[in-house]
């Protein structure tokens, strides 16, 4: 089984933002950052702001975050809605679309099905915050927390 590059780059997509929780995230940043064009990624962001897995802010000073807490973002869930299909093989597509002569009598399909059961179970049973990687450290000047107006110092 292979899953398609835009649920390849999703997936990177919403790991690089929530690595970044405390800021918007840009497309041109992401794209850098994980060697994707800019273009294809501007149609996943549209897609996962759509199906609400990301927040997008428009104008200058905007971005993107996660919509949703890490630990909210089941991977299984995400998989599903960006993926066209999961037929690992033709005869589990539609059976007007195949002409396999063992429709009916091979096992082999029912392999497939528990297979793809088993990767979609799995997949149920893990959270963006469980695939995060440790967040970047910060650099000098960014990520600094800065004195709140009004603040006494001590």
């Amino acid at each position: 089984m292979r899953l398609t590059a835009m649920t390849d780059y999703a997936l990177r997509l919403l790991m690089h933002l929530g690595q970044h929780p405390q800021r918007l995230c840009t497309i041109a940043e992401v794209a850098q950052v994980h060697g994707i064009s800019q273009a294809h990624l501007m149609k996943i962001t549209h897609l996962l702001g759509q199906q609400g897995w990301v927040a997008t802010v428009r104008g200058k000073g905007g971005g993107m975050r996660l919509a949703r807490a890490p630990q909210d973002i089941v991977l299984g869930a995400l998989v599903r809605s960006i993926e066209p299909d999961f037929q690992l093989v033709e005869c589990m597509g539609p059976p007007h679309e195949h002409g396999c002569l063992l429709t009916g009598q091979c096992r082999l399909a029912g392999v497939f099905d528990d297979a793809l059961a088993a990767f979609l179970a799995r997949l149920d049973a893990q959270t963006l915050a469980d695939v995060l990687p440790p967040s970047p450290p910060a650099k000098a000047g960014v990520g600094v927390a800065l004195p709140v107006a009004g603040a006494r110092r001590r």
